[in-house]
């Protein structure tokens, strides 16, 4: 099972959540890890939509968009990241809205380092009146009574803070990132329900086919990707083929999943396309997950101070 489900226990003292997840990582940079914030230099805009297991009652879709850019003022990035997650057709929602701060800093003529922080307000609401208990069936009509539990749930909302470190050059980047470092209280009932820091390392190569040319326009990205978030942990590692502006992919999360991705980039607008085949003991019921991408590069006057934008992966 992946790291993106949320988990709501009404009978305990303390519940224990997870973050929702997106498979096209590099379609949402700032989501992944905050030092990714400018790292395009000019204005970005993205926006990602997730349909998590859709063949299930109740299922869990997610949806997220982020601006960014690198500010020459300030030196450094900044962004501002909105999630939406609705698990059991609305059940539970959060909403999440995030500010964040990058700062690069040249090591050395082929590689640079950059820092990220992450300030963000959520809130998570229950809708009690979709909620369904044992009290309310009949044996032959089905659902039509009352249930007899007492009403709770409601709204709560809390500040959260993240970082992240990104190291890059012109062929190979390697992050981290850990958020909600001080594991916010999430409650919707009376108890606590800290929200687990959530940790993530990540790692990749773009690597020219034609060698011969600094930049070729064909290349493959080896990439792997792990998480952790309380005692939930996830390994993935994939493979992505660019081709002029066409490119293809496909991961496998560790007794999770397969995933295969095809998208398409130019130099103004990236879209792409992702589907999660699960191979857990879910495989039957879950068909799958749906995940689809867009990005909109804007253009910006040229600085005159060199600025050194990383390479990687856009999906």
């Amino acid at each position: 099972m992946g790291i993106g489900v949320s988990v709501l226990t009404l009978n305990s003292i303390e519940t224990k959540a997870q973050d929702p997840e997106f498979t096209q990582f590099y379609a949402n940079p700032l989501y992944l890890n905050p030092a990714f914030a400018g790292t395009a230099r000019c204005p970005r805009l993205v926006m990602n939509y997730r349909n998590q297991w859709p063949a299930l009652t109740g299922t869990f879709v997610t949806t997220s968009a982020s601006y960014d850019q690198h500010v020459e003022t300030i030196s450094g990035g900044l962004g501002l990241l909105v999630t939406n997650d609705r698990a059991g057709k609305g059940t539970l929602t959060t909403t999440t809205i995030s500010g964040i701060y990058s700062y690069q800093q040249a090591i050395s003529r082929k590689f640079s380092l950059k820092a990220g922080f992450q300030a963000t307000y959520f809130q998570k609401s229950l809708d009690w009146s979709k909620l369904t208990f044992g009290d309310m069936i009949d044996p032959r009509k089905g659902f039509i009574y009352e249930t007899q539990d007492i009403p709770r749930g409601g709204t709560v909302s809390n500040v959260d803070f993240s970082a992240g470190l990104l190291g890059f050059s012109e062929v190979y980047y390697v992050g981290v990132a850990v958020h909600h470092l001080t594991e916010p209280n999430e409650s919707l009932i009376v108890g606590n329900s800290p929200l687990p820091m959530k940790f993530t390392g990540h790692a990749g190569a773009v690597i020219p086919i034609d060698k011969r040319r600094r930049y070729s326009e064909s290349n493959i990205s080896p990439n792997i990707l792990y998480r952790r978030q309380g005692e939930f942990q996830q390994l993935n590692i994939g493979l992505y083929v660019n081709k002029g502006p066409l490119v293809g992919g496909i991961w496998y999360r560790f007794n999770d999943s397969f995933i295969a991705l095809i998208g398409i980039q130019t130099d103004v607008i990236r879209f792409g396309y992702s589907y999660d085949v699960t191979v857990s003991d879910l495989t039957p019921a879950t068909a799958g997950s749906h995940e689809v991408s867009m990005t909109i590069q804007f253009d910006c006057r040229p600085k005159r101070k060199k600025f050194r934008s990383i390479s990687c992966p856009s999906f």
